[in-house]
């Protein structure tokens, strides 16, 4: 999984600061982490609402502007769970931050081990839902959970998503896809991308799904399957 974590502060040095610490913590931790950074929160909010995906804010107090408060506010009441880690120079707003459920409340200068706790703590509560996958179909911003999907399977630079809920086409190569999902996805054929958990039979040339399709396998991948099959029984 990668964890995209948004840094929205109007200092540029403590922007640079904090995205330093996030690359270490998400190096020592072995996690990918794709970090954007943000001036302001009108900045972060423009490009939330045109891509809702986001699993962490670190987010400014004290802004120009929309302040950090303001936006918090609006992001909880659009919906979003995302993991909110307030940052200010000192403690006035600790009982707002309460009111928005935010993470933690970190006073600059922050200290890096206390970051890299914050972010362990956030990470194992987005471990708590089930892993999925976030992409644009037909102009809409799909979240669709690991569970549900089937197979992907590819058509130049399309790629479409069977899932149980139905089948979604994107504009993404097979290989990009897959490196945004978990182990429980195996490349059976260069066109293929298939969910191991929903495998139910694995031969020479093709693996069975539960809804009965049959994908091909790719030679030299029989016993490569079988052992990633196994792993995730």
């Amino acid at each position: 999984m990668t964890y995209r974590i948004a840094i929205c502060d109007d200092e540029p040095e403590q922007e640079q600061t904090l995205k330093a610490v996030v690359d270490a913590w998400g190096k020592e931790n072995r996690v990918r982490c794709a970090v954007a950074c943000f001036p302001s929160a009108e900045a972060f909010w423009f490009a939330y609402e045109a891509d809702p995906v986001c699993d962490i804010l670190l987010l400014d107090v004290e802004m120009p502007g929309m302040s950090g408060m303001d936006l918090a506010r609006r992001l909880r009441a659009a919906g979003s769970r995302l993991e909110i880690v307030f940052i200010a120079s000192h403690f006035e707003f600790v009982g707002e931050g309460y009111e928005v459920d935010a993470r933690h409340y970190l006073v600059k200068p922050v200290a890096g081990e206390k970051l890299w706790t914050v972010l362990s703590r956030a990470a194992e509560r987005l471990a708590e839902e089930p892993l999925y996958v976030v992409f644009s179909c037909e102009g809409e911003t799909v979240k669709l959970y690991e569970a549900e999907v089937l197979y992907a399977e590819s058509f130049l630079h399309d790629l479409v998503i069977h899932a149980r809920t139905g089948e979604y086409r994107i504009r993404e190569t097979i290989s990009s896809f897959a490196q945004r999902l978990s182990e429980d996805f195996f490349q059976t054929h260069r066109s293929y991308l298939v969910n191991l958990r929903a495998i139910v039979r694995i031969g020479r040339t093709s693996v069975t799904l539960e809804n009965g399709a049959e994908l091909p396998l790719a030679r030299g991948k029989y016993d490569a399957v079988n052992r990633a099959f196994i792993a995730r029984m």
